[in-house]
């Protein structure tokens, strides 16, 4: 049997002691990433979320194709499908904002232009002239061959513009579109005689709520 001087036997205490702090921050440390993975997963789940819209019925609407805050309302120029000056309603979508946008009015897809770009903060209206986006031009049914476009835009995190559907499909108003990945923006362009029935600051949901009748 060796025996140990009481430099040694301290010696041996300090590296059990040692041992059991590092087994127990070990412990902790699996404890707070399992915690931290559970509440990843549980927000990713919640980020996609796919509720099933209830578009309203009507004559000449145009409704939401995003769910999130009407944060500008103004009078644009847009000429790849709506052919010059418009109306812009725009709409930004938070991380906490459902992701997935429906078709605003019931017609055909006329118009479908993905523009590569950068991937600055969507909460900047103008983000779209320089962030990746996808123009979306819609032939309206109802009334008959009004155009409406939708573009899409990629914001910092938001970096995956995914839509579901392609030029010539046609689209039931409600429908669902396309999906934004993460914070991100969608700007609705109208025609001059449409009226508007949104105001700055609004909340609103995609496939439900009302932005504007069309003449």
């Amino acid at each position: 049997m060796i025996a140990l001087s009481g430099a040694g036997v301290l010696l041996l205490l300090l590296v059990a002691l040692i041992g059991k702090y590092l087994g127990t921050l070990v412990l902790a440390l699996s404890g707070v990433l399992v915690v931290l993975w559970a509440l990843f997963v549980i927000f990713t789940f919640y980020f996609f979320r796919d509720p099933d819209p209830l578009p309203p019925t009507g004559p000449n609407l145009v409704i939401a194709p995003g769910h999130g805050k009407v944060d500008t309302i103004d009078t644009t120029t847009e000429d790849d499908f709506m052919g010059g000056e418009c109306q812009r309603i725009s709409i930004f979508l938070s991380v906490f904002d459902v992701h997935v946008q429906n078709a605003p009015v019931t017609g055909r897809i006329a118009f479908f232009k993905h523009t590569p770009g950068q991937y600055l903060n969507a909460m900047r209206a103008d983000c779209a002239q320089f962030n990746e986006n996808v123009l979306i031009g819609i032939e309206s049914v109802d009334p008959r061959g009004a155009k409406i476009g939708v573009r899409l835009i990629a914001g910092l995190i938001a970096r995956r513009i995914v839509p579901f559907i392609a030029q010539n499909d046609a689209v039931l108003r409600g429908e669902r579109i396309s999906l934004i990945q993460f914070g991100s923006r969608v700007n609705v362009y109208l025609p001059k005689s449409a009226k508007i029935k949104v105001q700055l600051g609004d909340r609103v949901v995609g496939g439900l709520s009302v932005l504007a009748s069309l003449e």
